[in-house]
C-alpha cells in the first residue's frame, strides 16, 4: 500500500524524523487558511501517487495569501498522469543548503535489509546509480541487531555528508530504518533529505510503501490508502478479497497461487502477448470464487482474450469448470477463453467443460500451448475448434 507524501511524513514524525509543519486540505479556502496558519512562504504540493509532480505544475511556492489561493485553485482537480489531485499539502517552505537521498528496503537477493544513502539528492536516484554509482552507498544491515547509530555514522561519512551534519544524518537513517521495520514497510525513502542553512536535517519528501498483508498489525494505518485514485477494479477486488493487480496488456490471466500466476505472466510474455492483469484465485477456490474472478477479469475493457491456468491441489479442477460454466451462463463473455486444467479432478473438469460446450472456450494441455493459443486469439487469429 503506497502512501501519499503527507501520510509518509506523518509516519516519519511518529518515529522522530524531522519534517516541516504542514496540513493536508481538499478545498481552496482550507488551503488558504492552512497557509495562514503554517506561515508564509508556503509550498502547495499536489498529493498523488505518481512522480513528476513538479514538472506537471503540481508543486508551487506561495509568498502570500493571493498566491496560495491561485496555486490551490490550479492544482486541486489537476490531472497528473491519470491521477486526479483531490488533496494538497500546505507546508512551510524550507531553506535548503544541501539535498541528500536516503532509503531502506529489502534486498531480496542478499536476504537482508538494505540502507542506501547519497549526497546526490533531489534527482532520480536511478540516474545516480547508473552514471555515478560510487556516489550511492549501499549498506546491508543485520536484521537481528538492526541499524546502530555507529553504523549510520559510517554510512553518512562514507557517503560524503558534510562533517557538521553527520550525526544528524545518522539520526535520520536510524529513524528511517525504524519506520521501515516497525511499520512493516517494503520501502521507506526520503528524496530529498535536506540540510538547512541552520544545519538541521529534515525530510522534505517521502515515499513509503506498506506491506498490505501486515496491516492487521497496524490498525492505525489501515485508512491511509489513496482509495479515491485507486483503480476501480483493484479496489473492488480488494473489497472482495481477491488478489488482483491491473496491468497494461490485453490478455486476462487467472491462476491459483501467486507463483503459478507469475509464471503464467512470463510465459504469455515470452509467447509475444501482453498480460492485462495478475489475478490469483487462491488455493481452494470454489465455483463461486471462479465466477467472481471471471467478472473481475472482464470488467477491464482492454481484455481481448482470457487464460485460465489451473494446477489443482487444494483447488479442484471440477470446481473451476463448474464456476466457469456458471460465469458463462450469467455473464455471457464475448471474448475467447483458453483453459488449462491439470491436477486434482482434472479429468472430471475437462469432461464438464466438454459437455457444456461453452462458446469460444479452448482447451490446452500445457502452459506453453495455452500461452500460444491465448496470444493468437487476442490477435484475432484462429486456433482451431473450441473445447
Amino acid at each position: 500500500m503506497d502512501l501519499l507524501e503527507y501520510q509518509g511524513k506523518q509516519l516519519f514524525a511518529r518515529h522522530g524524523l524531522r519534517v516541516s509543519s504542514g496540513k493536508p486540505v481538499t478545498t481552496v479556502d482550507d488551503a488558504v487558511a492552512a497557509a495562514d496558519e503554517v506561515g508564509y512562504p508556503v509550498v502547495v504540493k499536489a498529493q498523488v501517487l505518481i512522480g513528476g509532480r513538479g514538472k506537471a505544475g503540481g508543486v508551487k511556492l506561495a509568498a502570500n495569501e493571493s498566491e496560495a489561493r491561485e496555486h490551490a485553485s490550479n492544482i486541486l482537480g489537476m490531472d497528473i498522469k491519470g491521477h486526479i489531485v483531490r488533496t494538497v499539502w500546505i507546508e512551510h517552505a524550507s531553506d535548503i543548503a544541501s539535498e541528500y537521498y536516503a532509503s531502506v528496503l529489502l534486498d531480496r537477493s542478499a536476504k537482508q535489509p538494505l540502507v542506501m544513502f547519497s549526497t546526490e539528492g533531489g534527482v532520480d536516484i536511478e540516474e545516480v546509480a547508473e552514471k555515478t554509482p560510487e556516489k550511492l552507498i549501499r549498506h546491508h544491515v543485520d536484521a537481528l541487531t538492526g541499524l546502530s547509530h555507529g553504523e549510520a555514522v559510517e554510512i553518512a561519512t562514507k557517503g560524503g555528508a558534510d562533517s557538521d551534519v553527520i550525526d544528524g544524518v545518522a539520526d535520520a537513517l536510524v529513524a528511517l530504518y525504524e519506520v521501515w521495520l516497525q511499520e512493516d514497510a517494503t520501502l521507506a525513502e526520503i528524496n530529498p533529505l535536506i540540510v538547512t542553512p541552520d544545519r538541521e536535517v529534515k525530510a522534505l519528501d517521502s515515499k513509503v510503501s506498506l506491506d498490505g498483508n501486515a496491516l492487521y498489525r497496524h490498525p492505525e494505518n489501515q485508512g491511509l490508502s489513496d482509495s479515491e485514485n485507486e483503480d476501480p477494479i483493484e479496489r473492488r477486488a480488494k473489497e472482495e478479497g481477491v488478489q488482483y493487480v491491473k496491468l497494461d496488456g490485453d490478455i486476462g490471466i487467472l491462476g491459483n497461487g501467486a507463483g503459478l500466476v507469475m509464471s503464467t505472466l512470463d510465459v504469455v510474455a515470452q509467447a509475444g502477448g501482453s498480460p492485462a492483469n495478475f489475478l490469483d484465485a487462491g488455493g481452494g477456490s470454489n465455483a463461486e470464487k471462479i465466477k467472481q474472478a471471471v467478472d473481475l477479469l472482464l470488467a477491464n475493457d482492454a481484455v481481448k482474450a482470457v487464460l485460465f491456468n489451473i494446477f489443482g491441489g487444494i483447488t479442484r479442477c471440477d470446481e473451476v469448470a463448474t464456476g466457469l460454466i456458471a460465469a458463462f451462463a450469467e455473464i455471457k463473455p464475448s471474448v475467447p477463453f483458453v483453459v488449462r486444467l491439470d491436477g486434482t479432478n482434472d479429468v472430471e473438469g475437462r469432461r464438464l467443460l466438454a459437455e457444456a460446450a461453452l462458446p469460444n472456450v479452448h482447451a490446452a494441455k500445457t502452459m506453453n500451448e495455452a500461452a500460444e493459443m491465448v496470444v493468437a486469439l487476442a490477435a484475432g487469429q484462429s486456433v482451431g475448434a473450441a473445447a
